[in-house]
């Protein structure tokens, strides 16, 4: 069947949880037989790149503004996929892109519909009230419009229920099975050595909460100096039109050489970072099911993550939680874990064995497809409607 992939920012991923999650789909999705077209916006993907993994890349362009690249990039695929590409199945990635889902039910009544709820990006402190209201009307044409809607979470699930009284099929992230060596020469450049650094790996906007962690850091550094005096907290990741928030992040670290900001990093570079952390941070006070937290129970590291629901889909009973925004609470944990190492390991070992078990790429997409199938089925008469 042909697959067409909108909302996304592109492939291969740079950063983006959704991006990472189309790629290791889409990827998946090929090796089982299928035609599977991505939709890519230039300043992303290189506008010359037509093929990744098996992959059809379509580049076409975004009015690259905070509150406009997704719409517009997402307005023109769908034209494009109706009109040119003319695929089976267009599914849609996010509340935001969903918006627009109805344009397949004029241009191209024969395609199925897929919705993926990722999140509930109307929380999500980076927005004005205009765009908050966009993206609940993007949920409702979510919920509403889909042949079929997948949520990523149980949260989301449960969310999606009782808000629109919508029965959907929940499929989480998944992980790639991580066995990767430590690279003290990859990781020097930013003065980091293995095992000697706590990490968070995420995009630095407001509501993954990195000025949080900074605050608690510095909190647990003030009550255990010798403790925590040769450890490093490395922030890894960048603005997403967050630019302001990025410089209060920096200012408010001024001063203090414990704390590494790396930038976005990908590939080898990336899996080197998780690799050599101690354990990982994950602050947030919003998600969808949070691949930052799932990647770095791949590589066996023990999480310390807030205590929202989606959170604790993945972490209760193989991580440690904090209140959400508490800062004191969340430096007693940093302190917690630096002092007991066996338990870090012994956490971290256990994380990965459930998140491979549970979290599979490979299963994700076999789920997704028979979705797809069960779908063009009834789209075909060969399946009564349920």
């Amino acid at each position: 069947m042909h697959i067409a992939f909108i909302g996304q920012k592109g492939i291969p991923s740079q950063y983006g949880g959704i991006e990472t999650h189309v790629e290791e789909l889409a990827t998946r999705l090929v090796r089982l037989g299928n035609h599977v077209t991505v939709y890519t916006r230039p300043w992303y993907t290189p506008f010359d790149m037509d093929k990744f993994n098996g992959i059809d890349l379509v580049s076409l362009p975004s009015i690259h503004t905070k509150h406009l690249d997704a719409i517009s990039h997402t307005f023109i695929s769908t034209i494009h996929a109706c009109l040119i590409e003319r695929p089976d199945i267009i599914h849609f990635h996010g509340v935001g892109p969903s918006l627009l889902c109805w344009i397949p039910k004029i241009l191209r009544p024969q395609a199925v519909i897929i919705n993926t709820f990722h999140c509930i990006d109307r929380e999500h402190a980076k927005w004005g009230a205009f765009a908050r209201a966009a993206l609940q009307l993007g949920e409702k044409a979510c919920a509403l419009l889909a042949h079929e809607v997948i949520a990523v979470s149980k949260t989301l699930v449960n969310y999606i229920s009782v808000s629109y009284h919508k029965r959907v099929a929940y499929i989480p992230n998944g992980i790639t099975p991580r066995r990767t060596a430590t690279n003290d020469v990859v990781i020097s450049p930013f003065g980091l050595k293995s095992f000697n650094y706590i990490a968070m790996v995420s995009r630095l906007v407001p509501h993954k909460g990195a000025h949080t962690l900074i605050d608690a850091w510095k909190l647990a550094r003030e009550k255990e100096p010798e403790l925590l005096r040769d450890i490093k907290l490395a922030i890894v990741g960048g603005s997403a039109f967050t630019d302001k928030y990025v410089e209060q992040l920096h200012e408010q670290a001024r001063g203090d050489n414990s704390i590494v900001f790396t930038d976005y990093q990908r590939g080898d570079v990336l899996k080197a970072l998780f690799a050599g952390a101690k354990f990982i941070v994950h602050p947030s006070t919003s998600e969808g099911l949070p691949i930052a937290i799932l990647e770095a129970m791949s590589f066996g590291k023990a999480v310390i993550a807030s205590d929202i629901p989606e959170n604790m889909e993945v972490i209760a009973d193989y991580g440690i939680s904090f209140s959400t925004g508490n800062v004191s609470e969340l430096s007693d944990k940093i302190i917690e874990l630096a002092k007991d190492e066996y338990h870090a390991a012994s956490l971290g070992h256990a994380a990965r064995e459930f998140v491979e078990s549970d979290y599979n790429w490979d299963d994700i997409a076999r789920e997704t497809q028979e979705i797809y199938e069960k779908r063009l089925a009834l789209r075909e008469g060969v399946l009564a409607v349920e």
